[in-house]
């Protein structure tokens, strides 16, 4: 028999569970039982934007060889929960939780789920992003509006509301690309200072994003300094983000042991990035679990930014 479940809650992993009076009280729980002290002790890993590509790949991977529940989260609850009975019919075990990072209230609605029912999560992978066709013809103040909306600034909100719920010894990996190290080298010197500048402060960073997305909205960003490519710039944002918050992490959760980093997955065959792309899915999967999965004694990688599984400059 199939467990309907309501959309707000998660899917079950396996074959779905039979329903029965115990399984309808383990979801209407008591917060000081039995039941939610072992949710609160289970590990939990939390992947956005994975009911396809890189995303989905990355959930694949930490049901293979994470020693916890996955979360595939997506915008649309049909797909998300199609994509959890196809891996179910793999073999695998991964849960579901809709979650669309453009949308303010669910990223909080969300992290309230978290919090409670698991105290937080162990391995937080903000995956979700997206990026215009070269041969798409939006005005490029629109592309670099919506462009950024979505990779910087709903990556910013994720990361505002989710990090204060990453656990002790939690890993956070945050899906940068090549192209963000590319575009740094092609802004101006004045702008390279302060994006590698370890002064540059989160409300920095978030004013010069901002400045960015104006300036092309009166065509001026080349005078600005800036390339011509909003998927780079926003990148790069995402990029400098997490050595911020890293360093944040470093003053005020030392002890923690949580490690933050971003990573580019390469150049991989997906809806976004085209099927000439030399890397699969799984290939691009690699270095985010990586770094997903790096082991509890280790104390780097922390505010880096990784590829292949190697520390690149930036």
């Amino acid at each position: 028999m199939r467990l309907i479940l309501p959309f707000h809650q998660d899917v079950p992993a396996a074959s779905f569970e039979p329903f029965t009076p115990q399984l309808f009280q383990l979801k209407n729980v008591h917060l000081n039982t039995p039941w939610n002290r072992l949710y609160m002790s289970t590990k939990v890993a939390v992947v956005t934007g994975s009911n396809k590509g890189i995303g989905l790949a990355i959930v694949k991977a930490l049901c293979q060889q994470f020693e916890g529940v996955v979360y595939v989260t997506a915008r649309d609850i049909g797909r998300g929960k199609e994509t959890v009975e196809t891996l179910v019919s793999e073999g695998l075990k991964p849960m579901f939780h809709q979650l669309d990072i453009n949308d303010l209230s669910s990223i909080t609605a969300a992290a309230a789920y978290f919090k409670d029912k698991y105290g937080g999560v162990d391995i937080l992978v903000n995956n979700a992003g997206i990026a215009f066709k070269e041969a798409d013809t939006t005005p490029f103040a629109v592309q670099a509006e919506v462009t950024l909306k979505t990779n910087f600034f709903a990556t910013r909100d994720m990361l505002t509301h989710f990090l204060p719920l990453v656990k002790t010894g939690g890993r956070v990996v945050n899906i940068s690309s090549f192209v963000g190290s590319r575009t740094l080298n092609q802004c101006s010197p004045a702008l390279q200072e302060r994006f590698r500048s370890e002064d540059l402060s989160e409300e920095e960073l978030v004013g010069l994003m901002q400045r960015f997305v104006e300036e092309t909205k009166k065509d001026e960003h080349k005078k600005g300094g800036w390339p011509n490519t909003a998927y780079g710039v926003s990148k790069t944002g995402v990029t400098a983000l997490s050595f911020i918050l890293a360093r944040r992490l470093s003053r005020e959760r030392h002890g923690d042991k949580i490690l933050l980093n971003a990573c580019c997955p390469g150049w991989v065959r997906t809806d976004m990035a085209g099927t000439k792309a030399p890397k699969s899915p799984e290939e691009g999967a690699e270095t985010p679990v990586y770094l997903a999965l790096l082991p509890p004694d280790a104390n780097q990688p922390h505010g880096q930014f990784v590829s292949d599984k190697h520390v690149q400059p930036w």
